[in-house]
């Protein structure tokens, strides 16, 4: 157990059986009363970010979130395959925790997972990946009733809208966090 003296930006705290990670912390000693600590925190699975007061002293429980690096392998019926790029060990994450990350993934494309007593609890891919269209419609000349955008088919079987110009077997430039077309890759 530690008190909320221990708490720093980017500390993980159990609370109430889930992680939660602190974004931002305040030690407040108003002229009346006690003191009390100030946090903002994000749910280290869903995102999801709260606002919680703790008194000064307070007793909390500060988890142990292991970052490594891991190497995507292969797909093994609903789960994921990576290697530890440290020790070579392979672990399998399920199609839940690597969520929309899998319409990104490449085989041997490197990625972060973070790990808590061993169990992954997400992944944090590149801002960026370089896919390659598999399908699209040819463009027309002077079509632009559809905002100058038609849908292509990556590599991955993820779809997103790139503009009218490009063709099949063109490599582009993809946001993981929204799958957006960045541009085309030479």
């Amino acid at each position: 157990m530690a008190s909320t003296a221990d708490i720093k930006n980017g500390v993980v705290l159990s609370i109430d059986g889930q992680l939660w990670s602190v974004i931002e912390f305040q030690h407040v000693k108003p002229g009346k009363g006690g003191a009390f600590v100030r946090t903002k925190l994000k749910n280290v699975v869903s995102g999801k970010v709260v606002d919680r007061t703790y008194n000064a002293g307070a007793k909390i429980d500060i988890e142990n979130v292991d970052r490594r690096d891991f190497t995507y392998l292969y797909t093994d019926g609903d789960g994921f395959v990576f290697m530890d790029m440290d020790d070579f060990d392979q672990i399998t994450v399920g199609a839940a925790t690597v969520g929309d990350a899998k319409n990104f993934l490449l085989e041997n494309q490197q990625v972060t997972i973070a790990l808590n007593n061993g169990n992954p609890l997400y992944i944090d891919l590149p801002a960026s990946v370089i896919l390659e269209v598999t399908y699209t419609e040819p463009g027309l000349q002077g079509d632009r009733s559809s905002a100058g955008t038609k849908p292509a088919t990556l590599e991955t079987g993820y779809e997103i809208q790139v503009p009218l110009f490009l063709e099949s077997g063109t490599k582009v430039k993809v946001d993981t966090r929204t799958g957006d077309y960045l541009g085309r890759e030479k």
